[in-house]
């Protein structure tokens, strides 16, 4: 696999510059504290419909918060 195609995000940096935990933006979007915590890890991708709520809950656009 390409190493460059990884997906890889901010969401720690904008979730933190909002002065939102991590539950309460788990909360916000409708998913589990341990689900954000693995997508600020890299650990896991959120599908389409989970990074489009995050980035509402954010107030950023897509490319604000997830890059290749």
């Amino acid at each position: 696999m390409n190493n460059d195609l990884i997906l890889q995000n901010r969401l720690k940096e904008l979730r933190t510059a909002k002065k939102m935990s991590q539950g309460e933006l788990a909360k916000t979007v409708g998913t589990t504290r341990q689900t954000i915590i693995s997508i600020e890890k890299n650990l896991f991708n959120p599908s389409a419909k989970l990074a489009l709520l995050l980035c509402l809950a954010l107030d950023e656009k897509f490319e604000n918060i997830f890059y290749f």
